[in-house]
């Protein structure tokens, strides 16, 4: 074409192809159609035409070894092949045919399907990820996840509309109007491109119509998934607040002992009833919401109205039970206030009857007067005071108690006293209103009478005797005392008439119906429980209206980022608290209230439960710094404005610290007023484990800001003591003792007794910021208690006492605030000293020493009793002189086969220790054999702590290896060998000291097979 003719042509729907010099590389690949012959027209030069038969001759190519090959000399054989309407006009033929044309259509043709092929590929996978992604619980996840599936579709779709445009573009090409215009051959040729491009048209509206049905399906599952989502979160968030509103409900009586309380449970229950309603409410529109989506033809219809059901039936149940609560409330209240009302009418007779003047109703008038206001005071009060005590049972008996029954019948009794008392006053006044009362000479008493003129209702002077109608006496309880008929305790009114004063006096002979003491303790219980109640509300508020909201997905976009995963730090363990209160303390204290006497052992049954307090203290700090940073969110500003909370966050994270202190204070008044009662004892002693749990708290808040220790604190044990302290330190140099400490001048130590250990700490001030001031502790050193000993006394100043270590290697004189405080501290470390013997001693009884005895010191003479105390050496008459332990010398000689239960270094308290001193702690050596005595000589020991290489990393001995001393360089300096290991290495005297404990001390006198078994005895 154009001057240079195709090197190589195939016949359209031919099975044979055309070549010409030079051949193609590689014929197969040109022509991947399916060839039966191959023709091929040679050049008309006579080397070219050489060349191409040598070519082909030896032609390696297996294709063309397995064609038949036809060799043309001219175009005009080609004819005789091939129709010249099948070939173009460089080979003698009338075929129109454009390669540069046909190249574009097929590459257009064939770009279009392969792009159909993607499309569908891309297709299949977006719908694949659709089908397999697992969708989270959460509603912003779910609405994201959405979202993007959302903008994928429509960027797909995009995609298949561009590439459905192209393929339309493409087949409008071949669809040219000069079409009839063509050969039939290239016709069918257009043809056959057209319709490839219309089925690949076709098949890609197929797959659209299928992606977007598809679609349809995935967004509508969807988006009832997070509809549902959100109905089940509403559905969880109304059950726990029916759950908590019927738990309430549960807990309040339908009862109360007095119209007070019941007043005060239906103020409770109308609150109760407004929220429920609330509640209810909003449990309608989630129903309403549910039918709606039961209506949609939900996937999860079965789910979805049997929660409905459950909503409205919680919410039926408990709007019923508030309603028979409150009409029995209702009818409590009514009874006890026609009781009352009648106990009133009751009071307010007998004060009618009380103050009437008996001298004026002497007369006539009087009487009728008397007379007209008592009927009056009937008249007004009949409707209270002639109440049918039958009547109320009948009307009431639905609600009677035994306690309601009680309370009408007393009310019964002293109705039937008024009246008759009423009845009796009546009859009186009747017959002097009817009688005609002429004047009476006055005559003075009979002397020998003389009292009797005090204990008539009227004096012999008006010449009639009333006593026999007018004179009362009667038992009647006022308002809000308990009474009896018959009680020797209730209140006595007696009436008198002084007839030589000529006025009347009303005297009140008045006696406590109950112990003041009683009521105070019943008081300070009510209060407790009360109190406690508030408590856990407060606590259940805070975990609802801020720790669940934290997790609320329509709050996320208020929380700060690095909120999100701090909840456990700002709230501490407050669920934990929360759950031992609210299911387990709170009834425990509402079953006392019948029996004031269980609190103690309420108390105490618990204590352990109270330890989780210490973990939320010690998590307190970082919780306010977390506070004080995000204490502007608008987070927890919409969460106290929905609370309705006046005060901030912060201010209920510390109630439960002050609820800790105020249970010592309740039960500290619950106490004063239950002297000689029954559980004083169990009271005292769970007043004596809340101080103990406040004062543990406290030191574990001071533990928790100790720096510096390299390890674990927990592992030296509870804290036990703590507190600053004036410290001379000395140590010991070779054979030199340490001499007179108190010229030094001393360090401020706060020191932290553990059950294993004694640590040295030194008080730092933190200025963390604006808000608070910190304290630090840093680190100094420590010291086992298993190598403690103490000196009671140091002379000089009563508040001293000596802490010395490794026998008197280190010698530390504390001097505490005040003597008290000093006596605390040698009184508990005594207990850690004793406990530490004890674990010695029951060692010894598992592995026994051998039988023979170890004499640890030369025999004393008969005039020399040995002395044992918790003491070392006095230092220059500056120390009282230990405690000298009697018959010592006697009890050692009378069991001389038992072995030596004392402990290589000595302890020494100087007082108020006999019961320790017989088998604690004896030695008998003087200043000097001590000395000797605790010098390190070479030899086989195990060791008690791990050690480190000199100037490195490495670990030379591990707790547990046996050792060897092998020499010392005589400066400090030991070269120690690990049998263990196989190690060598320089290790400082006063590290071994650490390393080997009590293991390193020898005596006098004892023999290296006896050393070896004290070395074993004494390795913990």
């Amino acid at each position: 074409m154009g001057g240079n003719p195709p090197s190589h042509l195939q016949a359209p729907n031919a099975a044979c192809v055309v070549l010409t010099p030079p051949p193609p590389i590689n014929v197969q690949t040109s022509f991947p159609g399916n060839l039966h012959l191959v023709m091929v027209l040679r050049p008309t030069g006579f080397f070219q035409r050489t060349f191409t038969d040598i070519g082909f001759r030896f032609s390696q190519e297996d294709f063309l070894l397995k064609l038949p090959v036809v060799m043309l000399s001219s175009v005009s054989e080609l004819l005789t092949y091939i129709d010249e309407k099948q070939l173009t006009p460089e080979f003698g033929g009338t075929l129109e045919y454009c390669h540069s044309e046909w190249v574009i259509f097929r590459t257009a043709i064939e770009s279009f399907a392969l792009t159909v092929k993607e499309t569908a590929q891309m297709l299949q996978s977006f719908g694949m990820e659709l089908a397999e992604t697992q969708l989270p619980d959460e509603t912003y996840s779910i609405e994201r996840i959405l979202a993007l599936r959302t903008e994928k579709y429509y960027q797909l779709k995009e995609d298949i509309t561009a590439v459905t445009k192209e393929g339309k573009m493409l087949l409008c090409s071949l669809e040219e109007p000069d079409m009839e215009g063509l050969e039939e051959d290239k016709q069918q040729e257009r043809s056959s491109d057209w319709e490839t491009v219309h089925r690949l048209l076709t098949q890609l509206h197929e797959m659209e119509t299928a992606f977007d049905g598809f679609w349809e399906k995935h967004q509508l599952k969807m988006e009832q998934y997070l509809e549902l989502w959100k109905f089940e979160q509403n559905f969880q968030e109304l059950s726990k607040a029916l759950e908590f509103l019927t738990t309430q409900q549960r807990e309040l009586l339908d009862t109360g002992e007095n119209l007070a309380q019941v007043t005060q449970r239906l103020s409770e229950l109308d609150n109760l009833e407004q929220t429920a309603q609330d509640l209810t409410a909003k449990a309608h529109v989630v129903i309403l919401h549910g039918h709606q989506m039961a209506a949609s033809h939900h996937y999860a219809l079965n789910l979805i109205c049997q929660q409905c059901n459950e909503l409205r039936y919680h919410s039926d149940i408990l709007l019923e039970e508030i309603k028979r609560k409150h009409n029995r409330l209702q009818q409590t209240s009514d009874l006890l206030t026609s009781l009352q009302q009648a106990l009133e009418c009751c009071d307010e007779g007998v004060y009618l009857l009380a103050n009437q003047p008996l001298d004026k109703c002497q007369s006539r008038e009087g009487a009728q007067k008397a007379l007209q206001d008592i009927e009056k005071f009937l008249e007004s009060s009949s409707l209270h005071l002639n109440i049918d005590p039958q009547a109320l049972s009948s009307n009431f008996h639905l609600i009677l108690t035994p306690e309601l029954k009680a309370r009408v019948q007393m009310v019964q009794i002293k109705l039937e006293n008024v009246r008759s008392m009423f009845e009796n006053r009546q009859t009186c006044f009747r017959k002097l209103a009817d009688k005609q009362v002429r004047p009476v000479q006055l005559v003075a008493p009979r002397p020998e009478c003389p009292a009797r003129s005090k204990s008539p209702l009227f004096s012999p002077k008006h010449g009639v005797d009333f006593n026999s109608s007018l004179k009362f006496s009667f038992d009647i309880s006022l308002p809000g005392k308990k009474t009896s008929r018959k009680s020797q305790n209730s209140r006595k009114i007696e009436v008198v008439h002084n007839y030589q004063e000529k006025r009347n006096s009303l005297q009140y002979y008045i006696t406590e119906s109950e112990d003041s003491l009683d009521m105070l303790k019943s008081h300070v219980i009510h209060e407790l429980i009360q109190t406690e109640r508030v408590y856990v509300e407060e606590l259940f508020t805070v975990l609802m209206g801020y720790r669940a909201e934290m997790d609320n997905p329509t709050m996320a976009f208020l929380l700060p980022p690095l909120l999100r995963s701090c909840k456990d730090v700002l709230f501490g363990n407050m669920p934990e608290i929360y759950d031992f209160h609210n299911n387990i303390f709170l009834h425990h204290l509402e079953s006392c209230l019948e029996a004031p006497e269980r609190v103690g052992c309420c108390f105490l049954e618990k204590r352990e439960d109270f330890q989780m307090y210490e973990k939320y203290c010690q998590n307190k700090p970082q919780s306010e710094s977390l506070w004080r940073q995000h204490a502007e969110s608008l987070f927890f500003q919409e969460c106290q404005k929905k609370l309705e909370h006046k005060l901030s966050l912060d201010s209920y994270l510390l109630k439960p610290v002050q609820r800790l202190t105020k249970y010592q204070l309740l039960l500290k008044e619950l106490l004063k007023y239950s002297t000689s009662c029954e559980g004083v004892q169990e009271l005292q002693e769970a007043l004596v484990a809340m101080l103990d749990l406040v004062k543990s708290v406290n030191d574990s808040m001071h533990q928790i800001s100790i720096t510096g220790y390299d390890g674990d604190l927990g592992e030296l044990g509870k804290v036990l003591m703590q507190g600053s302290f004036s410290v001379w330190v000395g140590h010991r140099k070779g054979p030199t003792k340490m001499k007179d400490l108190a010229r030094f001048k001393p360090m401020q130590r706060h020191l932290f007794l553990y059950e294993k250990a004694l640590v040295f700490c030194k008080k730092r001030e933190e200025h963390c910021d604006s808000y608070d001031k910190r304290s630090s502790y840093s680190f100094k050193h420590f010291l086992k208690m298993n190598a403690v000993g103490i000196t009671e006394n140091v002379k000089g100043d009563p508040r001293k006492f000596e802490i010395w270590y490794s026998g008197r290697e280190e010698v530390y004189v504390v001097q505490a605030q005040t003597f008290d405080l000093k006596m605390t501290w040698l009184n508990e470390i005594r207990k850690v000293l004793f406990k530490q013997q004890q674990l010695i001693k029951d060692e010894k009884q598992v592995s026994p020493l051998c039988t023979d005895t170890i004499q640890l010191s030369p025999p004393l003479s008969d005039g020399k009793k040995p002395r044992a105390s918790l003491s070392s050496e006095e230092n220059d008459s500056e120390r009282t002189s230990p405690v000298a332990v009697e018959n010592f010398a006697a009890s050692s000689q009378s069991k001389p086969s038992k072995p030596w239960t004392g402990m290589s270094h000595s302890l020494e308290i100087c007082e108020g220790l006999e019961e320790w001193s017989s088998h604690h702690y004896f030695s008998t050596c003087s200043d000097t054999e001590e000395e000797d005595g605790n010098q390190l000589s070479p030899g086989k020991y195990k060791a008690l702590a791990d050690c480190k290489k000199r100037d490195s990393d490495e670990l030379l001995v591990k707790n547990g290896d046996v050792i060897q001393l092998l020499h010392e360089d005589g400066k400090g300096q030991w070269l120690v060998k690990n049998l263990n290991r196989s190690k060598e290495g320089w290790v400082p005297t006063n590290s071994l000291q650490i390393i080997l404990g009590d293991c390193r001390f020898r005596s006098t006198g004892v023999t290296d097979a006896a050393q070896d078994r004290l070395r074993k005895l004494s390795s913990p």
